[in-house]
C-alpha cells in the first residue's frame, strides 16, 4: 500500500494531491496542444476548488501562476498570461521608501505644522480665532504625549516659531485647559488586577 507520507511534497497544499497528479500529467503529456488542452482541463478543475475566490481581480491569472508553480516551471505551454518566474518566488521584496518629511517638531506632526501656516496666513477675524485655539488645545495634547512636563509657554513660543512669527500669544492672553495625562502600562495592569478581585 502507498501512503501520502511516502510520496513527494506537494508544492501547494490547498490544491491536494489529485491536482498535483493533475499536473504532473499535464507535463508528461507529448503533444503541445493535447499539453495545452490538459493544463485548461486542470484550471477548470482549480478554478472550481474554489468559486468564492472568482470575484477577485485576475482569479485566472492566479490559477496560471499556481499551475506554473506545481509543475515546477516544467509545463511547456503559450500560457495566456504572463506567469510567475522562479527567481522571482525566491527573491527578496525591493526597498521601500518611507517619506520623511521634514518636521521641526515631530511631537506635533506635519499635518499640524500645516495647519498652523494655514491659520497664519487667514484674514484677522473670529473663524482665525477660533482655529487657533483647536490648534493650541492639539498642540498641547501632542506635547503631553511625548513629554513628561508640560509648559504651557513653550508651546505658545512654538506656534510662533511653526507660523513664522505671525502668531504670537502669550499665556496671559490665552489660558490652555488642563490636559490628562494617559496613565501608564503599571497603573493600567494593577486596576486590572483589582478588578478581576
Amino acid at each position: 500500500m502507498e501512503y501520502n507520507t511516502q510520496l513527494k511534497k506537494l508544492v501547494m497544499r490547498e490544491y491536494g494531491r489529485n491536482i498535483q497528479n493533475m499536473v504532473d500529467h499535464c507535463v508528461a503529456v507529448k503533444d503541445r496542444e493535447d499539453r495545452r488542452k490538459c493544463a485548461d482541463s486542470v484550471i477548470t478543475v482549480m478554478g472550481n476548488m474554489f468559486p468564492h475566490l472568482r470575484d477577485v481581480n485576475d482569479f485566472k491569472h492566479i490559477l496560471w501562476d499556481h499551475l506554473a508553480i506545481m509543475s515546477d516551471f516544467k509545463l511547456d505551454i503559450d500560457y495566456p498570461y504572463e506567469v510567475v518566474k522562479r527567481e522571482d518566488l525566491n527573491s527578496a521584496p525591493g526597498h521601500l521608501d518611507y517619506s520623511r518629511p521634514d518636521m521641526h517638531y515631530r511631537h506635533y506632526g506635519k499635518i499640524m505644522e500645516n495647519m498652523i501656516q494655514l491659520a497664519a496666513d487667514m484674514e484677522d477675524g473670529e473663524k482665525k480665532d477660533q482655529l487657533i485655539r483647536l490648534l493650541l488645545n492639539q498642540m498641547k495634547k501632542s506635547y503631553t504625549q511625548w513629554n513628561k512636563e508640560v509648559d504651557d509657554q513653550k508651546i505658545f513660543h512654538d506656534l510662533f516659531e511653526l507660523s513664522d512669527g505671525k502668531i504670537d500669544l502669550s499665556v496671559e492672553a490665552y489660558k490652555l485647559p488642563d490636559v490628562k495625562v494617559n496613565a501608564n502600562r503599571n497603573n493600567l495592569k494593577n486596576i486590572k488586577v483589582q478588578r478581576k478581585r
